[in-house]
């Protein structure tokens, strides 16, 4: 097995393993997940640079990295409700609206290709910096606010790309950087990926 296919269990594997944490120990597990959250980070960062590296970037390596990203995800999702569930409750529309939007970016990617999404759109990626600052607000300074907010809007504008995303492909393809990139190959328009970033 390949680095970046251990970094991916890796990050895997750190999902129940914070879930059990958060359960267990509660506020006394609130830096423990806050090192394993930034670990998991490192991980999701490497993996792709590594791969890169190594010249094993497959599609099927990508699609791996993006689901379990959304597991790893989920997880300090669950945790920040387990150790925050008031804090939580206060923002319940926003978060039952960003994994409605989350929800939706499947089936309609489903509908139109028979498999799920794997965009890693710009966007996106800036929402994953953004939702790892609020979860660390969250997570070891018991505070939403501000970032709790900004992670739920950006959340949804950045879901919105890739449903244009998908709207706009002639054909499921996966790293496309952005909705203005999908209507160009839909146009016939080649576009140019950034290798640090895409593909």
């Amino acid at each position: 097995m390949k680095i970046p296919h251990l970094l991916i269990l890796f990050r895997l594997l750190l999902a129940p393993l914070i879930i059990f944490f958060a359960y267990q120990l509660g506020d006394a597990s609130r830096i423990l997940i806050l090192i394993l959250m930034f670990l998991g980070l490192i991980s999701d960062i490497f993996d792709g640079i590594i791969a890169r590296k190594q010249q094993i970037s497959t599609v099927g390596l990508r699609r791996m990295d993006s689901q379990v990203d959304m597991v790893f995800w989920l997880a300090i999702g669950v945790s920040c409700f387990i150790l925050n569930p008031e804090l939580m409750k206060m923002h319940k529309a926003g978060i039952v609206a960003l994994l409605g939007m989350e929800a939706l970016c499947y089936i309609i990617s489903f509908i139109r290709f028979g498999k799920e999404t794997c965009t890693h759109a710009f966007l996106s990626k800036i929402w994953g910096i953004i939702l790892f600052i609020a979860c660390v607000s969250l997570i070891g300074f018991e505070y939403a606010g501000l970032p709790m907010q900004l992670m739920i809007y950006w959340g949804i504008f950045s879901q919105l790309d890739v449903i244009l995303i998908v709207l706009l492909l002639p054909q499921w393809q996966n790293d496309i950087p952005s909705s203005y990139h999908a209507r160009l190959i839909r146009k016939g328009i080649p576009i140019k990926k950034h290798k640090l970033l895409n593909g």
